[in-house]
Parts: C-alpha cells; sequence; structure tokens
C-alpha cells in the first residue's frame, strides 16, 4: 500500500483522515479476507517528537500535523489488526532533487526513491514480517539534495511550524534482515 496523503502541510484533517486511516483499515479487512500479505509504507514522521535514533519498539509520540497523526493510527491498525504484514516506515524523495533550496534543520534517514525501493524490495523478497525502519546513514536535507543537485542552497528555516527537524530512526533491525 503507497497510497497516502502526503501533503504534510495541509491542515485538511478530514482527507488525511479519509486516505491515511480509512483506506488502510479498509485494506486490511480486505487483504485478512483473502489471506493477502500487506505490505504498507508508512513514515518517519510517526517519530517525530520521540527519541533520537528511535527504534521499531520505540513509542511514537503524536506528531505535529495531520498526515503524522494519520500515519500513526494506520501503523497501529496495520499492527493490531492485520494477520500478515510488512510495515515499513520511511521517507523518500524524488531524484535528482528539484528544489532550489533544502533544509539544514532536518535530519533524518532519508534517501532519494530508487535506492529504498531498492531496501523495500529485498525485504520483501527476503519475507520479511513486522515492523521495520527504512532508510540509509543520518543525514540533513541539504546534504542528500547535494548529491543530485548541485546549486541547491542551505536554508536553516523549515517551510512550516509543523515540519519535524529529526526524523532519525535506528536501522539494526533492516541491518540484520538485509
Amino acid at each position: 500500500n503507497c497510497v497516502g496523503h502526503v501533503d504534510v502541510y495541509s491542515d485538511d484533517r478530514q482527507t488525511h483522515w479519509d486516505t491515511n486511516y480509512k483506506a488502510v483499515s479498509d485494506l486490511v479487512d480486505l487483504c485478512n479476507e483473502h489471506k493477502k500479505s500487506l505490505v504498507h509504507m508508512s513514515t518517519d514522521f510517526v517519530y517525530c517528537n520521540s527519541v533520537d535514533n528511535a527504534s521499531e519498539k520505540d513509542v511514537p509520540v503524536h506528531p505535529r500535523n495531520w498526515y503524522g497523526y494519520t500515519k500513526l493510527l494506520s501503523d497501529a491498525h496495520v499492527q493490531l489488526k492485520s494477520n500478515d504484514f510488512l510495515l515499513v516506515r520511511t521517507s523518500y524523495k524524488p531524484y535528482p532533487f528539484p528544489y532550489n533550496k533544502a533544509w539544514t534543520s532536518q535530519e533524518g534517514n532519508f534517501d532519494y526513491v530508487d535506492v529504498i525501493a531498492g531496501l523495500v524490495t529485498k525485504l520483501i523478497e527476503g519475507n520479511m514480517k513486522g515492523v521495520y525502519n527504512v532508510g540509509t546513514k543520518t543525514k540533513t536535507m541539504f546534504d542528500l539534495a547535494k548529491q543530485t543537485n548541485s546549486e541547491v542552497l542551505p536554508s536553516a528555516d523549515l517551510y512550516h511550524d509543523t515540519m519535524p527537524t529529526n526524523v532519525t530512526m535506528n536501522l539494526g533491525k533492516l541491518a540484520e534482515a538485509l
């Protein structure tokens, strides 16, 4: 399940609720009914306001936006109700980095979509189950952007006050699985 309302700046509670939670709830029921595995893409945003380098066993804390909150709720629903699942907490960015500025104040394990997709594919091929943090070494958004956009400018100010500055995750379980 890669479907999600990912407009993290949006205050449109209902669209986030319908897409990121209600649709997932229905999908869990459908997969259970047909005895299918669910691969569910979540987000590192569930860890914002939590601990640095959060592991899959750390308790996520209430995110500061409807996006993170509804993704957190759907994660809990998948874990509680799904009979067979792989839940991936991650963050991926378009390749090459398309914007003219990138934050120096946001740190995480995000990477480009092709890199993250490769890691998720390995988990699926390995028949991994449960919750996995998926990402690469910790970096700022600016560090990532510089890899593919030599003209990107650093920006310390986040675009919106609901954006987390630290979404670092512990990747130990991923390393063991791969």
